[in-house]
C-alpha cells in the first residue's frame, strides 16, 4: 500500500516520456532519479540523480537511502532484460530465482516481486497517476466525438480482446479494424505493435485518408496498478496515424496520457480520437 506522508521520492526512469512528466509536476518536493541504463532514453540534466543497472536492486537501494529518499515511483518503458547479460549486484542475485519463477505466470508477477523487494526496504510505493494528477482519468471523448460511433464496433472488439490477453499476463493492448483483430501486444511493446500493423496491407488497416481501426489499451485484471498503467502520448498518437487507424480507446482510471496539451493538438492535426470509457 502507498504510504502518505512521504518526503522524498526516488524516481526509477525507464524509456519515453513518463518520467519528465512526473519530475515537471513536483514542484514543491524532492526527487532523486535513478536513470535506468539501457532503458532511459531521455535527457536528466539538472536533476539530482544516479545510473544504474535494472539488476543493481542493492545499489539502487543504497542510492535511494543515501539521497534520503522514503518513496519510490516506477516510470517509464523497461522490457524485461537478458538476464544472463545483466550487471547485477549481491541483492539482484537473490532475487533471480524468484523473479525467474514469476516470470514463467507473465509480466505483472515479475513487476510484484519488484515491488515487493523494494516494499520490504522500507520505502513507500507511489503511482505515476498520482503524481501527475492523474489519480482518476475520466470517462470522456478527447477529439471529434462523431467519430467514436462510426469506429464503435472496433473500440468494442479491441477492448474485449486486451482483457482477454490481460487476463494471460501476455499485454495491455490490441488493434482492431474492420472487426478483424490485427495485432496484440506482446514482449515487444505497443510502439513495436503499431509498426507491425503499419506495414500491413492499407486495405487492412486503413490510410490517412480513409481511417479506420482502433488501438485498445487497458490494465490487466491482475494489474499492479502502482507500476505499468498504460500509457499514450504524443508518440502513440503518430503511431497510430502512421498505421492509419482512427483512434484509441482507454480504460477510465486504468491509464496514462502523458503531455495532454500536446496529445490533443497531434489529435486534432491527424483527425483522430481518444475514447475514455468506463469498462467492466
Amino acid at each position: 500500500m502507498t504510504e502518505p506522508g512521504w518526503r522524498k521520492l526516488g524516481l526509477l526512469a525507464g524509456g519515453g516520456d513518463l518520467p519528465l512528466e512526473i519530475l515537471r509536476a513536483q514542484t514543491d518536493r524532492d526527487v532523486f532519479v535513478v536513470v535506468l541504463r539501457g532503458f532511459a532514453d531521455r535527457d536528466y540534466a539538472g536533476h539530482e540523480q544516479t545510473s544504474r543497472s535494472v539488476g543493481e536492486i542493492g545499489g539502487i537501494i543504497k542510492d535511494l537511502r543515501a539521497a534520503g529518499c522514503d518513496a519510490v515511483c516506477f516510470a517509464g518503458y523497461v522490457s524485461r532484460p537478458d538476464v544472463s547479460a545483466l550487471k547485477m549486484d549481491a541483492r539482484g542475485l537473490i532475487m533471480v530465482p524468484r523473479a525467474l519463477a514469476a516470470g514463467r505466470k507473465g509480466d505483472d508477477a515479475v513487476i510484484r516481486v519488484v515491488v515487493e523487494e523494494f516494499e520490504r526496504a522500507g520505502f513507500a510505493v507511489v503511482g505515476a497517476d498520482s503524481l501527475i494528477g492523474q489519480g482518476g482519468l475520466p470517462a470522456g471523448v478527447i477529439g471529434d466525438p462523431g467519430l467514436v460511433e462510426t469506429h464503435r464496433e472496433d473500440a468494442d472488439k479491441a477492448m474485449l480482446i486486451a482483457a482477454e490477453i490481460g487476463r494471460l499476463d501476455i499485454g495491455q493492448g490490441a488493434v482492431v479494424a474492420g472487426g478483424i483483430v490485427l495485432a496484440v501486444e506482446a514482449q515487444e511493446g505497443t510502439n513495436a505493435m503499431l509498426e507491425r500493423v503499419a506495414g500491413l496491407s492499407e486495405v487492412l488497416r486503413g490510410s490517412p485518408s480513409n481511417r479506420k481501426g482502433v488501438l485498445a489499451k487497458r490494465p490487466k485484471p491482475i494489474q499492479e496498478r502502482r507500476v505499468d498503467l498504460p500509457t499514450i502520448g504524443i508518440d502513440t498518437v503518430e503511431r497510430c496515424a502512421r498505421a492509419g487507424l482512427a483512434g484509441i480507446v482507454l480504460e477510465a482510471d486504468g491509464a496514462l496520457i502523458v503531455d495532454r496539451d500536446g496529445v490533443e493538438a497531434a489529435l486534432d492535426s491527424h483527425g483522430l480520437f481518444v475514447l475514455i470509457e468506463v469498462r467492466a
